[in-house]
């Protein structure tokens, strides 16, 4: 269906869970233990997807947190992917339990894989993830590869005198590997903006001009995507402050406690808990319907404005 300023919403954003086994310095730093408070079940779950599939939804993707952390996670993509209209499934993780599980979820109907990396440099990528190993992304990255994800997606946060000095590296995995590293403008979605700390795409295409256009892997995504001529992978740029993409946002994220944010860069939330309570899917419906329909016309990072929610609650 489309909202009230003609953008069709055709993209679900999903969080499993908001645990995660890290503490990413621009997610969960200074955060405790993620608890399991109220998460949805799986058939809650299935539930939403069903009916938002109705109202135009195509794609799932499932983040968190930390997806893998479900121990349901591969029924859930099996349930998903029985769903009739569903086109796509994709999941977003750290990599940190992704090792000897790539089959696994492509048998149970994962499309394509996103994957968190910060840093190519063991102790920088343990600094910055609060404890993560780099080795076990790697591993996770190769596998995928094996068992046939393609593009396999790197997520890259850039801070501004942490990591940005690694840019090259992560485009030079792109060489021989049919991987799409991603470079992602860090958000104020925390008390503070920290806007010295943001890279922005116009900067690293300034210092390497010989980065090209590539056409872009599918309609309404957020990236501009580039290559290096000769490379088999690509990078993508994806900057929600310096370039706002509010005018093609198609998508909506639903909380792994039940609440509908439709927009990242804005508090408005509404419960789906007492719809899904109710047991009648026509109430789900109307509950969801009304909310894609008042989604915010643009995000409000750039205007004071402050998350009360971290990413990894909101579901990344």
């Amino acid at each position: 269906m489309n909202d009230r300023y003609g953008r069709t919403i055709s993209y679900l954003r999903l969080s499993l869970t908001e645990r995660c086994t890290l503490k990413c310095a621009y997610c969960r730093a200074g955060e405790g233990a993620c608890p399991k408070k109220s998460e949805l079940t799986r058939e809650e779950f299935l539930r939403i997807v069903r009916v938002m599939v109705k109202l135009g939804v195509t794609k799932v993707r499932l983040t968190g947190g930390e997806p893998m952390l479900r121990r349901d996670l591969l029924e859930i993509v099996s349930g998903i992917r029985a769903v009739d209209g569903i086109e796509e499934i994709t999941m977003t993780t750290n990599g940190q339990h992704l090792p000897g599980m790539s089959k696994e979820l492509r048998r149970a109907g994962l499309d394509r894989l996103n994957i968190s990396l910060d840093s190519l440099r063991p102790e920088r990528y343990e600094a910055l993830t609060g404890g993560g190993s780099l080795e076990l992304v790697r591993t996770g990255i190769d596998e995928a590869l094996e068992a046939g994800f393609s593009p396999v997606k790197l997520n890259a946060v850039l801070l501004r005198g942490t990591n940005d000095d690694e840019v090259d590296d992560f485009i030079a995995l792109t060489k021989d590997k049919p991987v799409h590293v991603r470079f992602i403008e860090y958000m104020p979605l925390g008390a503070e903006d920290h806007a010295n700390l943001r890279v922005t795409g116009d900067e690293i295409l300034r210092a390497r001009p010989a980065l090209v256009p590539a056409e872009p892997m599918y309609e309404g995504q957020p990236a501009r995507d580039f290559r290096l001529p000769g490379y088999t992978g690509s990078v993508g740029l994806i900057n929600p402050v310096s370039h706002r993409f509010c005018d093609s946002c198609n998508r909506v994220r639903v909380m792994s406690d039940g609440m509908l944010r439709p927009c990242l860069g804005q508090n408005m939330e509404v419960s789906l808990k007492e719809a899904l309570e109710s047991g009648d899917d026509v109430i789900l419906l109307e509950t969801i319907r009304n909310a894609i329909w008042n989604k915010p016309k643009a995000h409000a990072f750039g205007e004071e404005f402050v998350s009360d929610k971290t990413m990894s609650r909101i579901g990344g």
